[in-house]
């Protein structure tokens, strides 16, 4: 069992930046392709980034690609995604999530951080 805590949300000015982390527990994460997600109101929740277990490879959703970066630091069970260049539409509750690289589905989910952006 893995149990995900996001941290690092809060209001930022539209330009801003914010980096958000995602502390794991209960397994290491070393073996977990780890994403993370976002969800704002009124709206279906959407792929924001992934990063593969060695953290060699990384995809982003069009909408952050060049503003948005995903790491992880496996030896601190922790991943990070740093946001710069914030737009009012980054405004959603953000998810991390893990998943083993065999699989699709993502099994793991923390409980989410708020980052709003005011125009």
């Amino acid at each position: 069992q893995v149990q995900l805590v996001e941290s690092g949300g809060g209001l930022v000015q539209a330009g801003g930046s914010l980096r958000l982390s995602c502390a794991a527990s209960g397994r290491t994460l070393s073996s977990y392709v780890m994403g993370w997600f976002r969800q704002a109101p009124g709206k279906e929740r959407e792929f924001v980034a992934r990063i593969s277990w060695s953290g060699g490879s990384t995809y982003y959703a069009d909408s952050v690609k060049g503003r948005f970066t995903i790491s992880r630091d496996n030896a601190k069970n922790t991943v990070y995604l740093q946001m710069n260049s914030l737009k009012s539409e980054d405004t959603a509750v953000y998810y991390c999530a893990a998943r083993r690289e065999t699989k699709v589905q993502y099994d793991y989910w923390g409980q989410g951080t708020q980052v709003t952006v005011s125009s």
